[in-house]
């Protein structure tokens, strides 16, 4: 059941599974339970409203968006801020789930997908799946510097580094970096720069796993994958882990939160994105 509702996009399935709990779902009139094998000819209900899940092979969709400084990826804001689901086609069943997540602050590449279950290995740190930013800093790193964001940084949730770190051009005060890493910790990139006494001034997510921003999306712009791209990314990413009897599905993801827990030719990619 929660499986199922997870890869419709109604949320993660640790969500579910207390949505299921609290007597929100339910199955032919009958309130629902974990675990519940669910197939096409049930007739299913969240909050009272039928709701139609997928059963057969088709591909899940997977939205790029090219997000600008400015916008919060989140639907609730207190402060009334601009929401990047506000600028995502409506979906006929499920929702959008975001991930990973950029700050206020930062632009580029943002994935959203209506199925819970790849968004689930897309952000799991266990994954390993790369992002890869460009960086631009008040000042220039040493090498000392950029060899102490190789090896890594304390920071106040654990250590981090960078897999890898390129100069990518500037002048005066500002210099650009390339860096890869493969986990999405909140404001890492920000953090680990700071670190080592330099502030970021702009930060734009070039990639994700195979997904690169292209230069024609233009800001505040998404486009759907086409289905062989979809079957490309799912053919990348490595298998899910089976559930166990004694911790069940495992560490899952709030459906909108992450976890919180080279050569010339690419800087000359990234100096073109940037632009």
């Amino acid at each position: 059941m929660q499986k199922a509702l997870a890869d419709a996009g109604f949320g993660s399935r640790r969500e579910l599974e207390e949505w299921i709990v609290a007597g929100r779902v339910s199955v032919n009139g009958v309130p629902a339970h974990t675990g519940q094998r669910v197939g096409p000819e049930d007739k299913i209900r969240v909050n009272g409203k039928l709701v139609q899940l997928r059963f057969g092979l088709r591909p899940p969709r997977v939205l790029v968006y090219h997000k600008p400084e400015g916008e919060i990826v989140s639907k609730d804001d207190p402060d009334g801020r601009p929401s990047v689901f506000a600028k995502l086609p409506r979906l006929k069943s499920g929702r959008w789930i975001s991930i990973g997540r950029l700050d206020f602050n930062s632009c580029g590449l943002l994935l959203f997908t209506n199925d819970g279950s790849l968004a689930n290995r897309m952000m799991h740190p266990r994954y390993e799946i790369e992002r890869e930013y460009a960086v631009r800093v008040l000042g220039e790193a040493t090498p000392e510097m950029i060899e102490r964001l190789r090896e890594g940084v304390q920071l106040e949730d654990g250590l981090a580094s960078f897999s890898l770190i390129a100069e990518a051009g500037g002048e005066g005060a500002n210099h650009w970096y390339r860096v890869v890493l493969a986990e999405g910790r909140n404001r890492e990139v920000r953090r680990m720069f700071e670190a080592v006494g330099l502030t970021v001034s702009r930060l734009m997510r070039v990639r994700y796993g195979p997904v690169h921003l292209s230069p024609r999306l233009k800001r505040g712009q998404c486009r759907d994958l086409e289905p062989g791209e979809v079957q490309g990314l799912l053919k990348l990413l490595p298998p899910q882990r089976k559930t166990t009897a004694a911790g069940g599905n495992g560490p899952q993801l709030d459906s909108e939160n992450e976890f919180v827990s080279d050569d010339e030719a690419s800087a000359k990619r990234i100096d073109f994105a940037v632009k």
